[in-house]
């Protein structure tokens, strides 16, 4: 914003707040779209880079030389390590600057896709996957974990709409994008994975400029080991998953070896993570029930929605002899289910805050397009195919963010990206879980149709053996005669048929477990703002034994009315205390730092322990450093309240068990404006000033007068840019550029200059009269023009705003008249003018 602040005016401006927006500060919609273009930019990368090679994964595997194995590990790796990464991305968001953890994941990306056009080999293909894979997790988790640091669990909604619209361009695009680019003779596959590096670079740019979100330092433990042991056992799954029925028995000694290895990996994994201060996944989060079973349906809905993407490129080539191209445009029904239903229900959820009947219609829809086209053959009629598509769709675009949102909406803002990146998680694990075990038996259903197929033309079919599928090679059509060929189509239209009516239990679990979620209406508040309180279960209120201050059982909850708790609040000069509690006990500590938005510890902040039923428990004055300890009588849920003398009061639930809990708490600010009005000459107050606070949009904020002192102030401001105008009589007016700040109170000086007025009545003629259009011009002594004037009916005339000095009055009208005139520098002088013609 701009203010003209009149030349030579002297005034204090108010310091500008930090670049990055401060916690606790509303964002308005023209900012948050800003601050998420790149993200969604990037987003839309890495769903480019999953589904760009969807439809060319035949071709591709055909040109290195690989099987029906290797096409299930091209989209099985980068969905590993996606799945492998995303806990460990959403954890370094708790710690780490996200804004810079989303520039690190779209390098990683760029640097896997650059090589992955190169590869020479299937091999080397899997692996640039991984690559391209943990980039993809990053940004998958990071997208999530963004928007909600920014924006209220109500209004997420609305704006995880723009996000499922980005979901459905990128999905429809890249299947479309890839087949034109396969079946360009001079581009060919390897372009597929140079698409997206031109977006990735234009994404980190933006970001660059756009995403502002504030960083809290804290000390930094990654846990490395639960991330190996989590990424171990996954491995080892999904191995088993791909080779069992090929490389070995599924009954054999290869799965029971592979099984324990797996179970045995998980174990070492949850004894890891119940021993790490800081774990990838906090299993404390699984105390909560919306949590476990949001988790749990992302994992089978990660089975469901995969499956659906990556062997309907097969189906549309293999089966109905379809191009690359065609093969993306005839997916087309299915994106449109997933980008109207995801959009519908996050405007719908914005208004209502209500969100459980979406994920039940959800699941319903998912289960039973999943079932219908396990009913689809090679010839099935197209219009069929594609309201069965449909249907899955909008049973995906219902469930898939909508479940990161139930969970986001329990916790607290210091677990948000660990619980949002769980989900992430599962929903990434059952994919790759879904297409590994899915693409195992599609090539064995495929084999044996094939057979089948060949057996039914007679001796010379069944001369053919498995028709060039053994080991689960992917056929050239085109080069097989007529005959053989409309066996493989059948074949492969009956194996997807099987693909997707397996993956419909799936999806049929899915459903079930949301109808046990318990529904919690969203939240108003951002995770930049005061935390929310999670929504718990209730607990049975523990035994307590109370002495002091505690209330009795059945009293009604503390209310910050309370004069005891206004007494810690309000009395700076009391020495703080690590525990100074009002209630005893000898239980589980409790204990953390109390900061504000910056990072800086709160000192004297008032801590209090509350039951779930309003008993109060304890309370405690954190330190110098922000320190409070306080005791919790055992095991269960509570609600932590910390309120501080120019911060915003929280609440918010801790989950206590029979170790030591850590709960580091950050308040976000109140915004206030305060200042003195002076004088320029002496420095000396002005009573009576009016001070005026505008916005950007010229909206009146506030408005008020100066004290005896000169003093003034107000409080409950929106941080931003503000304009502060200062009038006074016998001064000139003051406008001043003032950046309020997230928290605390801005202070800003405003200096006015004295301004004369000089006002006078010119007249002539009989009597004298008042004259009318007389002109009167201000001259001051070096004779500049000052200033003009032009009487009306009453002959008046006035300049203000004048410094003191030596000035000179010319009126003309009748023959012109000179006077001198000098100023004082405040109050009204006046200055009448007499004009007469000679010899009158």
């Amino acid at each position: 914003m701009a203010t003209t602040t009149p030349s030579g005016v002297r005034g204090g401006h108010a310091k500008h707040g930090a670049a990055e927006a401060p916690a606790g500060t509303p964002m308005t919609h023209r900012q948050i779209m800003e601050a998420l273009t790149g993200l969604l930019l990037g987003m839309f990368v890495a769903i480019l880079s999953s589904t760009v090679v969807s439809n060319a994964l035949p071709e591709i595997i055909s040109d290195l030389g690989g099987g029906q194995s290797a096409y299930t590990w091209v989209v099985t790796a980068s969905l590993l390590a996606m799945t492998a990464t995303t806990p460990l991305w959403g954890k370094l968001a708790d710690l780490f600057s996200k804004k810079l953890l989303v520039q690190i994941a779209l390098i990683i990306y760029v640097g896997g896709s650059v090589v992955a056009g190169l590869s020479t080999s299937s091999g080397m293909l899997i692996t640039c996957r991984v690559v391209q894979g943990i980039g993809v997790g990053g940004l998958s988790a990071l997208a999530q974990i963004v928007m909600a640091a920014m924006i209220s669990p109500r209004e997420r909604g609305r704006y995880s709409g723009y996000l499922g619209a980005v979901f459905a361009v990128a999905t429809v695009g890249g299947p479309l994008l890839g087949g034109v680019i396969t079946d360009t003779s001079w581009m060919g596959w390897r372009w597929c994975f140079y698409v997206g590096v031109p977006f990735a670079v234009i994404a980190l740019i933006v970001l660059q400029k756009t995403l502002k979100l504030p960083v809290v330092k804290r000390d930094v433990k990654v846990d490395w080991l639960g991330a190996f042991f989590v990424s171990a056992a996954v491995c080892l799954l999904l191995v088993w998953v791909t080779f069992a029925g090929d490389k070995y028995d599924w009954i054999s000694w290869q799965t029971w070896t592979m099984l324990a290895g797996t179970a045995l990996l998980a174990l070492v994994f949850v004894f890891v993570e119940s021993r790490a201060s800081e774990p990838i996944i906090p299993l404390r989060l699984f105390r909560n029930r919306t949590i476990t079973l949001a988790s749990l349906a992302s994992l089978f809905v990660g089975i469901a929605m995969f499956a659906g993407t990556v062997f309907f490129s097969q189906y549309f080539q293999l089966a109905r002899d379809k191009s690359p191209t065609m093969s993306g445009v005839m997916t087309i029904p299915m994106i449109a289910g997933l980008f109207l239903s995801s959009t519908l229900s996050g405007q719908i959820i914005t208004k209502t805050g209500r969100w459980k009947a979406w994920l039940v219609s959800g699941g319903f829809l998912l289960t039973a397009g999943l079932g219908m086209l396990g009913t689809i053959r090679y010839d099935t009629e197209y219009w069929h195919i594609a309201v069965y598509m449909f249907v899955m769709g909008l049973g995906v675009g219902m469930m898939m963010q909508n479940l990161v949102l139930a969970t986001q909406n329990q916790v607290a803002p210091a677990d948000l990206g660990a619980a949002s990146s769980v989900v992430t998680f599962f929903r990434s694990l059952g994919g790759a879980i879904g297409v590994s075990a899915l693409g195992a038996i599609l090539g064995n259903r495929v084999t044996h149709y094939v057979q089948d197929g060949l057996t039914a033309l007679g001796p010379e079919g069944a001369a053919l053996g498995h028709g060039g599928t053994g080991g689960g090679a992917i056929p050239d059509l085109d080069a097989l005669p007529p005959v053989l060929r409309t066996v493989m189509e059948a074949a492969y239209g009956h194996g997807v048929g099987d693909v997707f009516l397996y993956s419909a239990p799936a999806a049929l679990v899915a459903f079930l477990l949301t109808l046990f979620i318990k529904e919690v209406a969203l939240k108003t508040n951002a995770a930049n703002d005061k935390a929310g309180e999670p929504a718990v279960e209730a607990v049975p209120e523990p035994a307590l034994a109370t002495v002091g201050a505690a209330a009795p059982a059945g009293a009604p909850a503390a209310s910050p009315a309370d004069p005891a708790q206004d007494a810690v609040q309000e009395s700076p000069q009391a020495a703080p205390v690590a525990a100074e509690t009002t209630t005893v006990f000898h239980g589980t500590p409790v204990r953390g730092v109390v900061r504000g938005a910056e990072g800086a510890p709160v000192a004297r902040a008032a801590v209090t322990l509350i039951s779930l039923g309003g008993r109060q428990l304890g309370r405690s004055v954190a330190q110098a450093d922000g320190s409070y300890v306080l005791d919790a009588p055992g095991s269960g849920s509570y609600v932590l309240i910390a309120s501080a003398d120019g911060f915003q009061p929280q609440a918010s639930t801790v989950v206590v068990g029979d170790e030591p809990l850590a709960y580091d708490i950050l308040l976000a600010g109140t915004s206030g404006l305060s200042g003195t009005v002076r004088t320029a000459e002496g420095g000396s107050p002005v009573e009576g000033a009016m001070v005026v606070v505008t916005d950007v949009r010229g909206d009146v904020l506030a408005t008020g007068a100066s004290g005896d002192t000169g003093e003034f102030a107000f409080g409950e401001l929106v941080p931003g840019s503000v304009t502060v105008a200062v009038t006074a009589a016998g001064f000139r007016p003051l406008a001043l550029p003032v950046e309020i700040g997230g928290q605390g109170v801005t202070r800003v000086d405003a200096v006015l200059r004295a301004g004369a007025l000089v006002r006078g009545t010119v007249r002539a003629g009989a009597g004298p009269a008042p004259l009318s259009d007389a002109r009167v011009t201000l001259i001051d002594a070096a004779g500049n023009v000052v200033a003009t004037a032009t009487t009306g009916e009453d002959g008046v005339y006035a300049f203000t705003d004048l410094d003191a000095g030596e000035y000179s009055v010319i009126a003309t009208g009748y023959p012109p008249v000179a006077g001198s005139l000098t100023v004082t520098g405040g109050g009204v002088d006046g200055h009448d003018i007499e004009l007469a013609h000679p010899g009158e």
